[in-house]
């Protein structure tokens, strides 16, 4: 063999470069679709304050109460429309009660009736949508049409006729939203269903035996949390804001329940002299739904494949 020939092989072998030695190194560790969720969740600034903030409004809501010198239906007349101060830090009202523990007691309201919103979302809005989208034909359009006509009944009206039927107060409000706020849930897993019940892994599945009930709930509906879980979270501020209307026009909880719409509602006639008995009520309630509003974003921007980097 000549050198030509010597060299030449010799040029066949070369050491690899850095880039080249890098080229298949993983960049970053193997992560499932929830972890990766939540690392993208965490990275938005803005949603992981909004999920500090209902956190920390949760806990005060459930714990302040319990140690708090004033009860939100303590009246001391002596005390009436008094500004905030270290006594008490929201002020009073004008029958004397503070302000502050009656904010609070508004914030159970309006979360209890959130949190039990978004329950029947997950529960009624998800297993009437999955079956309509999964059975499809004329039980569908069944389905729908009674969907349609739901939707089609004023939320004031029906609040009014119950109001008629079981009396004002919590009870009417929570049945009035678990039977209305459910449909929009609905008509979204449907069609989250119809798209996903012609996948290959559905055919798969069916063709292993597998029953209705158990592609739909174990394939079709864990495969579309990400459209489920946002529409949970915006219905919340939804509910909130429901609840507080229908407080303020005198359609909800009665006093001596402190609501943030009861609250809006009394300061109506003397919030040009005391600007606080407005301030605090319509303040916890915008920071509320901002919150929510907010911590949704986020989960849809999390939640969407598409955004993944």
């Amino acid at each position: 063999m000549d050198n030509t020939q010597v060299k030449n092989k010799q040029n066949l072998w070369q050491p690899l470069s850095k880039e080249e030695r890098d080229a298949d190194k993983i960049v970053r560790p193997s992560m499932t679709y929830w972890q990766d969720v939540w690392r993208r969740l965490k990275g938005n600034k803005v949603a992981m304050g909004s999920l500090i903030f209902l956190i920390f409004l949760i806990l005060v809501a459930i714990f302040v109460p319990m140690f708090w010198p004033y009860s939100y239906s303590d009246q001391n007349l002596m005390n009436a429309n008094q500004s905030p101060s270290a006594q008490h830090i929201f002020g009073t009202d004008k029958h004397g009660r503070d302000l502050f523990i009656r904010v609070i007691y508004g914030a159970r309201i309006s979360l209890t009736v959130g949190i039990a919103a978004s329950i029947i979302n997950l529960v009624v809005g998800v297993v009437y949508g999955g079956i309509s989208g999964y059975a499809g034909g004329k039980t569908d359009n069944l389905m729908m049409r009674i969907v349609d006509i739901l939707y089609t009944i004023p939320l004031t009206l029906y609040v009014i006729l119950l109001m008629v039927w079981l009396g004002a107060g919590m009870k009417s409000i929570l049945i009035a939203i678990g039977t209305t706020y459910w449909i929009s849930m609905a008509r979204i897993v449907r069609g989250q269903i119809l798209s996903l019940k012609e996948q290959e892994y559905v055919m798969a599945a069916r063709t292993l035996g597998a029953s209705d009930s158990r592609i739909l709930f174990k394939h079709l509906i864990p495969n579309a949390m990400g459209p489920i879980i946002v529409t949970m979270t915006m219905s919340i501020p939804s509910a909130i804001f429901t609840e507080a209307f229908l407080s303020f026009i005198g359609l909800g909880v009665s006093a001596p329940k402190a609501s943030w719409g009861v609250l809006a509602n009394d300061a109506l006639g003397s919030f040009m002299l005391y600007p606080h008995h407005l301030f605090f009520p319509a303040l916890a309630l915008s920071l509320t739904m901002l919150a929510f509003n907010f911590l949704g974003d986020g989960l849809r921007d999390a939640l969407d494949p598409k955004m993944r980097k």
